[in-house]
């Protein structure tokens, strides 16, 4: 009785909450595009697309968006391998996550994630009827846990993590959140102070595990045809050394270009490739260059030119990761301003000299890790243009960093199978 006054109560909250902010989801359709997409399958539509399983038991796997869906593509094979006779279907919020996952996983198997309504979830419950859902990361959405457990499934969280701005939160709300977190059967933890976290915010102390990060397990990105582009120009024109700049907030482009112009004075021919995180800021940070006077191209319009003393303007998704290997030196974005960071992995597999900003709370654990080995550096506004010089003019100490930095992503390998096996028990048990 309690447990459904406290749903009913959540889900009013949740309308009127979503009623008082439509003007800016609106907004966002007219301005962006954002959210348009899959708006019918988002409300409960179940797509006809799906590759139904009849009466083959499915897995249900939620990634919200690319990092979360590059961090379980391993995981997808695996179960897939381990479970021939179950089908997986994988969910994500956002439109990139989405594109992603079709290519990956096949458009017959992925779909938009449902709104944390009943009437949302239910039509996709009855309609896959999964025994496992597993869910990336700490999506915890109240309705869905609820339904999800209620219809039989068994609940996983997946390379768990509470981040150092969320864990304030979740803490205030510990006994609400302990009701919540009664409905997942498994969380499976990337450290052992995440896992502590979630214990101290709620979690059954028996029902969390230390299974390591998916992420590093992410295969190499294949490179595409742009990546051999680049390099024939890069070379043609005696172009170098290559800057790359990946997932750049607002705030941070102007004080890396500001940096790049005091490299373009000893290195007249470097090249800056900069990839903003949002696709909507595109056309913002074009507006930016031409503001600064500093030449540049477009992805979405280069033809071949010469790239020397120039930036490239990575205007498309889901091709930074392999452009990295292309670097002298690469930054990660969303660190120079207080966002928290964003993921080292890609530049590390390449071997890559890496530098981040002081903001890496997101990502504290794996920043720590680097940092204790020497295998990349951390640098404040003031302090980018000196150190980018510096690695630049010395080829030893930048190819050693980067060198370490591929030691350090080889010695954390094999969360993919510790994950699947705790996924396999768990579905095993009576």
């Amino acid at each position: 009785m309690i447990s459904s006054l406290y749903s009913f109560l959540y889900s009013v909250a949740l309308a009127i909450a979503m009623l008082v902010s439509l003007p800016y989801w609106l907004f966002q359709m007219a301005r962006h595009g954002k959210y348009r997409k899959g708006l019918e399958e988002r409300l409960g539509r179940v797509p006809s697309r799906l590759q139904l399983p009849e009466k083959r038991p499915a897995i249900w796997i939620h990634a919200v968006s690319v990092g979360e869906v590059l961090a379980v593509a391993g995981l997808v094979e695996e179960l897939k391998r381990r479970f021939p006779q179950r089908r997986v279907f994988i969910s994500t919020t956002t439109d990139t996550g989405q594109a992603l996952a079709r290519e990956r996983f096949g458009e017959g198997n992925v779909f938009y994630f449902p709104m944390d309504f009943a009437f949302a979830i239910r039509p996709y419950l009855q309609a896959l009827r999964p025994q496992l859902v597993v869910i990336a990361e700490t999506e915890f959405w109240p309705n869905f846990l609820r339904l999800a457990h209620a219809s039989g499934a068994r609940v996983a969280v997946v390379n768990a993590r509470i981040s150092d701005r969320s864990w304030p939160g979740y803490r205030r709300f510990s006994k609400l959140l302990r009701r919540l977190l009664a409905n997942v059967d498994l969380f499976l933890a990337q450290t052992p102070e995440d896992a502590a976290r979630l214990r101290d915010i709620g979690a059954k102390p028996e029902r969390v595990r230390v299974s390591g990060n998916l992420k590093f397990d992410i295969p190499v990105a294949t490179p595409g045809a742009i990546m051999e582009s680049l390099r024939k120009s890069i070379a043609a024109s005696a172009a170098g050394p290559v800057l790359v700049c990946g997932s750049t907030m607002d705030g941070e482009e102007s004080l890396l270009l500001k940096a790049f112009e005091n490299v373009l004075v000893q290195h007249p021919r470097a090249v800056m490739i900069l990839a903003p995180r949002r696709p909507e800021r595109f056309a913002a940070v074009a507006m930016l260059l031409q503001q600064m006077s500093i030449a540049f191209f477009k992805r979405s319009e280069w033809n071949g030119e010469s790239l020397a003393g120039k930036v490239f303007l990575l205007d498309t998704i889901g091709e930074l990761s392999a452009l990295y290997a292309l670097a002298a030196v690469a930054f990660v974005g969303g660190s120079l301003v207080p966002h928290g960071g964003h993921n080292i992995i890609e530049p590390a597999q390449h071997g890559v000299a890496i530098l981040v900003g002081n903001h890496t709370e997101n990502f504290r654990d794996m920043v720590s890790l680097f940092q204790s080995r020497n295998a990349l550096r951390i640098v404040g506004p003031a302090e980018l243009p000196l150190v980018l010089l510096e690695l630049l003019a010395n080829d030893a100490e930048r190819i050693a960093l980067g060198q370490r930095a591929a030691e350090t992503m080889r010695s954390q390998v094999g969360a993919t199978a510790r994950t699947a096996d705790s996924l396999e028990e768990l579905l095993a048990r009576p």
